[in-house]
């Protein structure tokens, strides 16, 4: 099976104020908006690794390569074509899908998440992947409780890992979804 074939509408769920968003695969034209959110989310210093100021052409080239390659996902939450959240993964050689996750401020808390993260799980299941895995920040308890709700367990903490722009080091945990028969939940 081809790990881009698959349906390009995942799902329809109410959202704010009784909007509904789509998750669906990104498009090409999708990949001006992802980085605006993107830069967004980076711009509040406290969520994703990366840091504003972002560099918006490498990340768009970034993307396009995502797009072309069939050991890798890109999916987006879209609200009237808007991207409102965006998650990415990466099928390493050793079987193991690795994720990322970012969702505007306005829709935190409202499905987003949730949607994305089971359209990233049910990629990595077809991909033949063994296991996904991510870190995440231990101040983003939010983050960390909607991967616990999926099956994802904590596996250890990266100390004092992450230099930030301000010069603060901060630690990230490591969290793991197994998805084979010999996966321990």
């Amino acid at each position: 099976m081809s790990l881009t074939a698959g349906v390009d509408k995942l799902s329809d769920v109410v959202g704010v104020d009784g909007q509904q968003f789509v998750v669906r695969r990104a498009r090409v034209e999708d990949l001006p908006a992802v980085v605006d959110l993107l830069a967004a989310v980076a711009g509040e210093g406290r969520w994703i690794g990366a840091e504003g100021p972002v560099d918006r052409a490498d990340r768009l080239a970034r993307l396009r390569g995502v797009l072309g390659e069939e050991s890798q996902a890109l999916y987006v939450a879209t609200v009237a074509e808007q991207v409102i959240g965006e998650l990415g993964l990466k099928l390493q050689r050793y079987g193991v899908a690795e994720l990322s996750m970012l969702v505007a401020t306005r829709w935190r808390s409202r499905g987003v998440g949730s949607a994305l993260l089971a359209a990233g799980v049910e990629w990595a299941r077809e991909a033949g992947a063994h296991k996904v895995g991510l870190q995440v920040w231990p101040h983003n308890a939010v983050a960390r409780a909607l991967y616990r709700k999926f099956g994802f367990i904590e596996e250890g903490v990266l100390r004092r890992h992450y230099r930030r722009r301000n010069g603060e080091v901060w630690d990230a945990v490591v969290m793991g979804l197994g998805l084979d028969a010999d996966a321990v939940h």
